[in-house]
């Protein structure tokens, strides 16, 4: 007999239907009540990569759905780089367990009015992290199909040739990119930190003096590193041999990545909100904040993602908490709607933030709202094409406080068991009617 423990562990399977057959083996201890899962509280996690792209931890979509669950997330997010392999497995398990979710991808692009300001991509001016969330289905039409092919393609391309370059510097540990990078991924989509992770395990199973070799190579302490594969080592590769003054660095093309307006166009026709990206307030792109905003909107841009654990030291007030409330309350004031997580794609990083604390706490209903709204356009994007982004949406409210609030409501209210119900509405429906026909499922 399995104990939870050993099941759990299986949910990072490879394997999607070994995936499918635990999770549903699992939901079964709940139904029988060998297992009880919380009510849902008011946190949110809607930034968790998962190992479609990389996930420090390994955790499938169906096990981070599993985790909320017995977490209690009020909602829950999945957002991958560059890919939607992970959305409908997460939508699906999330529903067997009665989980408010929503799912994302995460990508970079250019901004060319800013293009001699760094904006959250350090060292490079013009580019940007950039998302698309609240996705109803990772079935897309084949135009939509192929930008998100073209996405991965010219990732995986910048990230053959970086190894190529790093192997030269970090030689005799030398990456087969085929051989010791993909095998850590399900589907081929590699990331930098797969990279990393790789040069360490490759570095520990060839060489005597591990330490002695990564403490020359980065001039860094040994002793700080974490060897064989700590935190500290990886990021200290990622640092010193991938990003700008690292040997495997290049300065992008123009076109190496895609326009934020060519993302927006994309996550719009695949009924996705476009998504702004913030990270500490500390950039001269970040300074202009509101300017940026601007720019993003009228591109199709309704939210901002941000990362609150990485901008408070608990118990210590400071610049960057100065800055993520400038931030938050300008985002709300614009209309936008606020994505929150923890991203999960470093060792160390929580499974949800410790919204309980002094500095996070004033925040909540902002979280909450965003995770709301969000919820609430996938859903009713996914049944009836009537999200937030659509013209039903700009058609039936006079401003963007109303429209929030009415998606705002329907995500608060909405039941995972009851989302079908939404399915009979159309655009000629009127809001008072969707808001009725869930009220009656109450």
């Amino acid at each position: 007999m399995e104990t939870i423990e050993q099941l759990e562990q299986r949910l990072d399977s490879f394997n999607p239907q070994q995936r499918k057959e635990t999770l549903d083996r699992l939901c079964e201890k709940v139904k029988k009540g060998e297992i009880e899962l919380p009510q849902p509280s008011t946190d949110v996690n809607l930034h968790c990569h998962t190992f479609f792209s990389y996930n420090s931890y390994g955790y499938s979509p169906s096990k981070f759905a599993w985790l909320a669950g017995k977490h209690g997330l009020a909602v829950a997010g999945i957002v991958d780089f560059d890919v939607l392999d992970g959305v409908e497995e997460f939508l699906d398990a999330s529903k067997k367990l009665n989980l408010k979710a929503i799912a994302g991808i995460e990508t970079r692009v250019y901004v060319p009015q800013f293009s001699s300001r760094v904006i959250n991509s350090p060292g490079e001016p013009g580019i940007s992290y950039h998302m698309g969330v609240g996705f109803p289905s990772a079935n897309l039409k084949p135009e939509l199909k192929e930008f998100q092919i073209r996405l991965q393609k010219t990732a995986q391309q910048r990230n053959l040739e970086l190894t190529k370059r790093v192997n030269k510097y970090l030689s005799p540990v030398e990456l087969d990119y085929e051989k010791d990078v993909l095998p850590l991924t399900p589907a081929g989509n590699a990331t930098e930190r797969h990279i990393c992770l790789a040069y360490a395990r490759k570095a520990n199973s060839m060489l005597n003096d591990v330490a002695k070799f990564w403490s020359e190579k980065l001039g860094t302490d040994a002793a700080i590193l974490g060897i064989p594969e700590g935190r500290n080592l990886l990021n200290t590769i990622r640092s010193k041999t991938m990003k700008k003054g690292g040997v495997g660095y290049v300065v992008p093309d123009k076109g190496a990545f895609p326009t934020m307006t060519d993302m927006d166009r994309f996550s719009l026709a695949a009924g996705a909100m476009p998504t702004l990206t913030w990270l500490d307030g500390t950039s001269d792109g970040e300074q202009d904040l509101e300017e940026l905003i601007d720019i993003a909107t009228k591109s199709g841009v309704v939210a901002l993602n941000a990362i609150p654990d990485r901008n408070y030291t608990a118990g210590k007030p400071d610049e960057k908490l100065k800055n993520l409330k400038i931030a938050l309350e300008l985002a709300d004031s614009k209309g936008l709607a606020i994505v929150c997580g923890t991203e999960m794609n470093s060792p160390g990083q929580k499974f949800v933030d410790d919204f309980k604390t002094e500095e996070l706490s004033p925040f909540i209903p902002l979280f909450l709202k965003g995770a709301h709204i969000i919820y609430a356009h996938s859903i009713l994007q996914k049944q009836c094409g009537l999200g937030i982004t659509s013209q039903w949406a700009k058609r039936s409210f006079t401003n963007i406080e109303e429209k929030n609030e009415f998606f705002r409501k329907l995500g608060e209210s909405l039941k995972p068991a009851d989302e079908e119900q939404l399915a009979g509405f159309n655009d000629k429906s009127k809001p008072e009617e969707i808001k009725i026909s869930c009220n009656r499922s109450q």
